[in-house]
């Protein structure tokens, strides 16, 4: 049976990062008996579309999910095991800002379910946390770390490089520093300017230059050559981690399978249809109490549409596709998935490994994964 994945999305924060795109948000109050039946509601539409196939892992993202109530995550995890059943070993991940006061709840919430711990850190320095906008400074967080490592299975953590002015010497000392903390697992992004925020704000006015792309590569490949020394290279092209220790949920996502997103602002895809939530909180309670779920697009994906988006996702990853098994998933031919022109000649430059079921991105290929995608995805796929 294809795995099953379910993502719940807390919009709350208490601040609003300057980097950051998410679906966030902050208020001054919410009822959590409220947010108790609206999630629950959703999450019992999607299960009757989907019963019968037990989840393979959960993901509390946001937002700022730690600043759930405990027995909130405990509710909804003892709903989710009613609805849909849980498969042996599955992975419950949540997501947590460093902060002492939610690392005091960690006990708690490993209690409730929680196995896996994602924490926000970002940096491990505090003026960079001041400029990322961060309420929780280096020692707070390395603190929250402690804490967690002492009550989940697995922990990860979250740092942003390629920061304006960072110098390759500056983030070979932070990433040594990270890796030496021996957690299984590391999200390292790129800092990226997305539109609305208030970081594009400031480029717009001058105030704000980021690191050029000739450095933002440099930095690539020493993330990519320290990771792997250190035993948890890289398996998709954020992520990284100790064999066995790869976060179960988001390769549920690029490997192309079905997961369903409950909450303001969630996307999900289940049986080759494609959902998003409403965004703004007030307006998601408002759509569940009328409809008792809050979608706000539901969409048949065409096929083509499906192979492109699965092919995109899985080149992704270090493990690489099948583009025979693909082109079979979507019932499609292989020239029609991949231009074959294109494919050899990338690999003939060195940016694909191509053997004959399975191709994968080459290590000189990685920082150029955008631009590769482009030439090698075949024209009938993409042609309207």
């Amino acid at each position: 049976m294809n795995p099953l994945a379910l993502y719940i999305h807390w919009p709350f924060c208490l601040a609003k990062c300057p980097y950051c795109d998410f679906n966030s948000h902050v208020r001054e109050k919410t009822d959590i008996s409220d947010w108790k039946r609206a999630l629950i509601s959703d999450m019992r539409h999607e299960a009757a579309l989907t019963a019968g196939r037990p989840l393979t892992s959960i993901f509390f993202g946001g937002g700022t999910p730690s600043l759930m109530p405990p027995a909130l995550v405990e509710t909804l995890l003892l709903e989710a095991q009613r609805l849909w059943g849980f498969a042996p070993g599955i992975e419950i991940t949540l997501e947590a800002n460093p902060s002492s006061v939610e690392a005091a709840n960690f006990a708690v919430l490993a209690g409730a379910g929680i196995n896996r711990v994602s924490l926000g850190l970002q940096a491990l320095d505090d003026p960079t946390l001041r400029f990322l906008g961060r309420l929780h400074g280096v020692s707070e967080g390395l603190a929250a770390l402690d804490v967690a490592q002492q009550h989940f299975e697995r922990v990860s953590f979250d740092l942003i490089y390629a920061r304006p002015e960072q110098t390759a010497s500056q983030w070979k000392d932070e990433l040594s520093q990270a890796l030496a903390m021996g957690t299984g697992h590391l999200s390292l992004y790129q800092l990226t300017i997305e539109p609305g925020t208030r970081f594009a704000t400031l480029v717009r006015e001058g105030k704000l230059t980021p690191l050029d792309d000739d450095q933002g590569a440099e930095l690539f490949e020493i993330t990519r050559e320290l990771t792997a020394s250190a035993g948890l290279p890289a398996y998709e092209t954020s992520n990284h981690a100790r064999v066995g220790e790869e976060s179960r949920h988001n390769l549920t996502y690029w490997r192309y399978q079905d997961y369903v997103g409950i909450g303001p602002g969630a996307h999900g895809r289940r049986l080759g249809t494609a959902t998003v939530r409403h965004k703004k909180p007030e307006n998601f309670l408002r759509a569940v109490s009328e409809q008792n779920h809050g979608i706000s697009e539901e969409r048949l994906l065409p096929l083509r549409e499906q192979a492109m988006e699965a092919l995109l996702m899985g080149l992704r990853l270090t493990e690489g596709i099948s583009p025979p098994a693909l082109a079979a998933r979507f019932g499609m031919a292989e020239q029609d998935l991949i231009d074959p022109k294109a494919c050899d000649s990338l690999a003939k430059m060195g940016y694909l490994n191509v053997r004959e079921t399975h191709m994968t991105v080459t290590e000189k290929g990685a920082p150029l994964l955008e631009a590769l995608l482009a030439d090698l995805v075949s024209d009938t796929l993409v042609s309207p």
